[in-house]
């Protein structure tokens, strides 16, 4: 939808959000991870000072049964296990719904790229779990080996946002698709191997309501009611088979799909806002809400009400409830030495980063380079580093196996990774920048090819371009002359060629006639002045004056700019310049492009803010990276 709508998102369409917001679910996405890291972190530090200062009463509130009941039926659960089985249930639905949006939209959109992730996922659990059997050995300690095999999707992803700038965005999906298929595996070891004694008939009304909701999904059926009352129901099935229900959760959200606006739907939503606003009518009022919401896809519309929810709230809650260790002197000194807290943390701390550089090193090699990371080698470390925190599924698959001193000394080791982890990857990001720029560019960035998002490519004998025509780096921007958000980018983007340098910079059109009933004419008569090589003269007075974009405003501006006035009347009234914008706009729709202003640097679509701070930082890291790939 076009941009005129403050904090209007770029998630989705394309667009970038207005510059003086300087906001984007991207950056909003990475604060949450941040701030529900710190978040976290201090609940399981309020946890175990509660635990350590009255453990009766801590021991007692969580245990304490709360039941749900409806006629005859009903369940009752300790607060503990609502906790973990039915509220991180949520968390692992978002969990699942970012993981599927990067693989219908994102980096994992090339089916190629989920290979080595999903390989390196998988290691980076074999080598950890075989470790802890090895400290294990001999001590019968050995079913607590689940702890040691998942990582902690908050604290990795909380991490990396910390780090921030440090390391290359392209980490955070591969990490992300690590994480995933570490909570898929283990959730199934929680339903698998610490389940009670299953009921067949539950669990497979529980697979059916799941296949029912995948049916519905692939019919286009994708109402959020429909599929909460079958997640309800598939939880239900599952706790009555014996089946630890959380896993429900991770299911949904992989299974919710992630697809842009179109550029149809769009219009069809301005199209209702109208008449709505002609007739404010509870029948248009009921249209406009669906419209909106056929817009934006449900994973969309889901992650934004849950992410804040179960970062804030959710999690929080569970370190609360599990991460409370009432510890002696005598007990913490045996921690030190026990084979569970030491195996856990080597497993972690040395198991992760190991298991994982090592998948993406022999898939590399065995590949022939055909598969190759979208980072670096230093970037793979840090980001194996980053995995080897044990924390939600840690503490959960520890919680079923083990009990009395055995599970203190295995929350003691979970909970010391989360420091130690998080200290070594700062360590290995900062070895990593000490390097000299060149090697340490590589390191970071890798060679491998990044994914393309501009679909039609930049033609310099037929697009507009301002700017060096051999720049290592091309800005293009997708516009609307009736635009206030382009008339609010255009003079950042002379900034941005007068400060940065070795930029060129393309404008392509894409009018919003739904919403801007000049822009159309207005692009035509750019087009028409292109034909007396006037194209950035008339796009320049165009922009400075959006409100004047009338037939014969556009005269009275060819008039002041010079131009044969007659001439430019004959061709603003051809084919030819309509014909141009409407090459454009076709391949605005082929790159999912709904909204203006859109950009996209090096074939890349910007996703931050088009301010000068956002759109520069985006330029020096499409020039690093092309300086690598193409030294």
């Amino acid at each position: 939808m076009n941009t005129d709508t403050p904090g209007a998102s770029s998630q989705g369409t394309g667009q970038s959000v207005r510059s003086d917001a300087s906001r984007t679910p991207l950056r909003d996405f990475l604060r949450t991870e941040t701030g529900s890291a710190l978040v976290l972190g201090a609940a399981a530090l309020a946890a175990l000072v509660w635990a350590n200062l009255a453990p009766g009463v801590y021991e007692d509130t969580w245990t304490t049964v709360l039941s749900v009941r409806a006629g005859s039926g009903g369940v009752g659960l300790e607060l503990r296990e609502w906790v973990n089985s039915g509220l991180m249930a949520l968390f692992f639905f978002v969990i699942g719904l970012e993981a599927r949006r990067e693989f219908d939209r994102g980096e994992l959109r090339d089916r190629r790229r989920v290979a080595l992730p999903l390989v390196a996922g998988i290691t980076g659990m074999v080598v950890p779990v075989s470790i802890y059997l090895a400290f294990a050995a001999g001590h019968g300690v050995g079913q607590g080996w689940g702890a040691a095999m998942s990582t902690d999707t908050a604290f990795a992803l909380g991490t990396l946002a910390i780090l921030g700038r440090r390391l290359p965005q392209a980490l955070r999906a591969s990490l992300l698709t690590a994480s995933v298929v570490d909570d898929f595996v283990a959730l199934g070891v929680i339903a698998v191997v610490h389940s009670g004694s299953l009921s067949w008939p539950a669990l497979l009304a529980a697979v059916a309501l799941f296949l029912v909701a995948l049916l519905l999904g692939r019919l286009g059926v994708r109402h959020v009611a429909v599929h909460a009352v079958l997640a309800l129901g598939v939880w239900g099935a599952l706790l009555r088979s014996g089946v630890d229900p959380v896993v429900t959760g991770l299911a949904f959200g992989l299974i919710t799909y992630a697809y842009p606006a179109s550029r149809t739907d769009l219009e069809r939503a301005s199209g209702l806002f109208r008449l709505f606003r002609e007739q404010p009518t509870p029948e248009l009022e009921r249209s406009l809400r669906q419209g909106l919401q056929a817009a934006i896809s449900p994973n969309d519309r889901l992650q934004q009400l849950y992410h804040p929810f179960t970062s804030y709230l959710i999690v929080p809650l569970f370190a609360l409830a599990n991460a409370g260790v009432h510890m002696t002197w005598n007990g913490l000194a045996q921690s030190l030495t026990s084979p569970i807290t030491l195996g856990i943390l080597v497993a972690f701390l040395l198991g992760k980063p190991l298991g994982i550089t090592l998948a993406v090193l022999l898939t590399t090699w065995l590949s022939r380079g055909r598969l190759r990371p979208q980072v670096g080698w230093g970037a793979v470390l840090a980001g194996g580093s980053a995995a080897g925190v044990g924390f939600t599924v840690s503490l959960l698959i520890a919680t079923l196996a083990l009990d009395g001193d055995d599970l203190m000394q295995a929350k003691v080791g979970i909970l010391a990774s989360v420091p130690l982890s998080f200290a070594l990857t700062w360590a290995i990001t900062s070895l990593v920048h000490a390097l000299p720029k060149p090697i340490r560019a590589r390191a970071l960035l890798g060679t491998a090819e990044g994914i393309i998002d501009l679909a039609v490519p930049v033609d310099r004998n037929r697009d507009h371009v301002r700017g060096p025509r051999t720049a290592s780096v091309t800005v293009v921007e997708y516009g609307d002359f009736e635009c206030p958000y382009c008339g609010k980018a255009e003079p950042v983007v002379r900034q941005l060629l007068a400060g940065v340098g070795d930029v060129s910079y393309v404008w392509r059109h894409l009018p919003l006639n739904d919403v801007h009933p000049h822009a159309q004419l207005a692009a035509e008569a750019s087009e028409a002045a292109a034909g007396q090589d006037a194209f950035w003269q008339m796009h320049d007075v165009l922009l400075a004056h959006q409100g004047e974009l009338r037939p014969e405003e556009l005269l009275r501006h060819a008039g002041q700019l010079g131009l044969d006035t007659e001439r430019f009347e004959r061709d603003l009234r051809s084919p030819a310049a309509a014909a141009q914008v409407a090459e454009d706009v076709e391949s605005a729709d082929l790159s999912g492009v709904a909204g203006t202003p859109t950009f996209f640097v090096n074939g890349r679509l910007h996703r931050g803010p088009y301010d000068l701070a956002g759109l520069t930082e985006a330029v020096r890291g499409a020039r690093e990276r092309a300086a690598v790939v193409s030294p």
